[in-house]
């Protein structure tokens, strides 16, 4: 059990980054969260991170310097300062470095870019450890009917992938960080399972994208398709909040709840050729959204 009791003082870590990214991060204050020596606590982070913890917090730091440039008018030297760079010129090395535009250049053009999107290292390890005798949680969840109209939907499309993990391994993790930065984006990202009239050829059932307007017309990325969904409807889903070492069984237990539902009960059928599928990113403190299309019967 070390290495849970490891990923969980990196999770610390990863927490106390986030919520004082504008400080002064010492790997001493770390340390403290971590509870280990500052030599462990970097030889800990870089193992379950890939990263050493200045590597991070630069990326982090970076990555989220890019949000306020895309998004408010702020000049950029304010802006490297507030992120605890020490010169406007420093910083604009440092975002080139990390983007390949420079910040004044991406503030005035806002193409996608691979933002940093870590991810709670213990998540991952309370799923793999979760003991085996833990039940399913038949939770109860909230559902409401929702009018979409017509919209683009931009996304990376994988090769065989049915699922998230299988995408993962095919696509790896950065997708989720370009998604993330599309300034025209009507919804957060999600992942998909694309009916067969929105599938291609030799290309993944499951894949991950963000809807934008239909009338969008910036930069699609490299490798990324982008296809156009019709007005539809769709049911929303939302289970119970769930503990991180529940992941797997919170997700599994609504989505069979979903599956026998009956839409009846919003005088709806199943609509599934009409538009994907969709999950969005999993957090424990919001339970698992899911969103399936449905018609409404005509009486």
């Amino acid at each position: 059990m070390a290495h849970l009791d490891h990923a969980a003082a990196v999770t610390r870590m990863q927490t106390y980054i986030e919520t004082h990214l504008e400080d002064d991060l010492t790997l001493h204050l770390l340390a403290e969260q971590a509870g280990y020596s500052p030599w462990h606590c970097a030889k800990l982070f870089k193992e379950y991170t890939g990263s050493s913890p200045f590597e991070y917090i630069r990326k982090l730091r970076l990555s989220q310097a890019a949000l306020v440039l895309r998004d408010e008018k702020r000049k950029v030297v304010d802006v490297a300062l507030e992120f605890v760079f020490d010169s406007h010129e420093g910083f604009t090395r440092a975002f080139q470095k990390q983007f390949g535009i420079r910040p004044k250049a991406y503030q005035q053009q806002t193409p996608p870019i691979p933002l940093f999107h870590p991810y709670p290292v213990e998540s991952y390890y309370l799923m793999m450890d979760r003991p085996a005798e833990i039940s399913p949680l038949s939770q109860s969840f909230h559902v409401h009917l929702m009018h979409f109209p017509a919209r683009k939907m931009l996304l990376l499309r994988g090769n065989k992938a049915d699922n998230y993990l299988d995408y993962a391994k095919e696509i790896g993790c950065d997708v989720w960080g370009i998604l993330a930065s599309i300034k025209e984006a009507l919804y957060e990202p999600v992942g998909m399972w694309l009916p067969a009239s929105f599938q291609k050829r030799e290309t993944s059932i499951y894949a991950q994208g963000v809807e934008v307007p239909e009338n969008y017309t910036g930069i699609l990325p490299d490798g990324f398709d982008c296809f156009t969904i019709p007005a539809n409807t769709m049911l929303i889903f939302q289970g119970n909040p769930y503990p991180e070492e529940q992941f797997d069984v919170a997700i599994n237990d609504l989505i069979q709840q979903i599956d026998h539902y009956d839409p009846s009960q919003f005088s709806c059928v199943w609509a599934p050729e009409d538009a994907p599928r969709v999950q969005l990113e999993p957090q424990g403190y919001r339970g698992y959204i899911e969103a399936r299309p449905v018609r409404v019967r005509e009486e």
